[in-house]
């Protein structure tokens, strides 16, 4: 019996003491906690076109993420940014702010002059490598809006449709009828994606962001479009049914990443704090216009189609990514 009581006191200070060091992991993990301190992945440089010359300071528990696209396709090693998003993340508001940026907006290139966004990525990830092509997009797009990056993620079409199905199917705000013209799958040719709510699975949301050139505002429409489609697997992630695959997702985050500088644990904090988003009342969508316009790009040697964002706007837009 005397054995038998030591046995249950140690079994007992054990679970006591299991349970504080997972309290304090969980209580660690809170977002509020976790993203007190960031990293600032991006800097900015002194081109003509540069917003700043300083990254600005954030303020505790306020940060931002790029979220690329890639048109890369299995088995290459270089790709184009084909979907650019910047997310501001604001712990102390509860306020989250999404900025598309056009992929053919004019921007500087540090060491080549002004080219196409898209291009960036692809140029410096063919002379040195994924991680210098995503830097120099990175700082490509820090020098442009004249605010800092934290944190990266970038996926592909591959990576999203197994995000996507991984959690079976979404539900998308289709906010116009969609006719595929450039497909993933030859098979979707002519096929109409209808205006409205869809049921999609991976398949149909990769080449329903995929699409631009039936589109009646081009690569703008195609940015709502990705909005939609982002807010859809959030919704649908935050179901019910399944927050239980939230932790499995995050384990199998490699299968859907290209690349990132967010650990697990920075993942596990996101997941707990989409889990109380709103949506329809938390997040604010931007998107950066522009004027389309015949430029010289320094890399083609050449005049190209290039976006030139309004300044004044876009200066005015990202106040609330600071």
């Amino acid at each position: 019996m005397k054995k038998l009581r030591i046995f249950l006191s140690i079994l007992l200070v054990v679970v006591v003491l299991g349970g504080g060091v997972a309290y304090f992991a969980y209580q660690k993990l809170q977002p509020e906690n976790h993203f007190k301190n960031v990293p600032t992945v991006s800097k900015t440089g002194n081109n003509p076109g540069s917003q700043s010359t300083t990254t600005p300071k954030m303020k505790e528990n306020v940060f931002n993420v790029l979220l690329l696209g890639s048109d890369e396709r299995k088995g290459q090693k270089v790709g184009h940014s084909d979907s650019i998003i910047l997310l501001h993340v604001d712990l102390n508001k509860h306020k989250y702010n999404m900025a598309s940026i056009p992929r053919d907006t004019r921007v500087y290139l540090d060491g080549y002059g002004y080219t196409k966004l898209t291009s960036v990525q692809y140029i410096k990830q063919a002379t040195g490598g994924t991680t210098a092509g995503i830097k120099a997009a990175i700082n490509s797009i820090s020098q442009l809006t004249g605010v800092p990056v934290n944190y990266y993620v970038e996926t592909n079409y591959e990576g999203l449709q197994s995000m996507v199905d991984a959690l079976g199917t979404i539900d998308v705000d289709v906010p116009f009828d969609v006719k595929l013209t450039h497909p993933w799958y030859p098979e979707n040719k002519g096929r109409v994606i209808a205006q409205g709510t869809q049921t999609l699975d991976g398949e149909m949301v990769t080449e329903l962001v995929h699409e631009r050139y039936s589109l009646k505002n081009v690569d703008y429409d195609r940015q709502l479009l990705q909005e939609k489609v982002l807010i859809g697997i959030a919704k649908t992630a935050l179901q019910p049914k399944n927050l239980t695959k939230l932790p499995k997702l995050v384990d199998k985050s490699s299968e859907f990443v290209i690349a990132t500088n967010m650990s697990k644990t920075d993942i596990a904090s996101l997941g707990l704090l989409v889990k109380n988003l709103n949506t329809d009342k938390q997040v604010t969508y931007y998107q950066l216009n522009g004027t389309s316009k015949s430029m010289y790009d320094d890399i083609l040697k050449n005049n190209n189609s290039e976006i030139v964002l309004d300044q004044t706007a876009l200066k005015k837009t990202m106040e609330h990514f600071e």
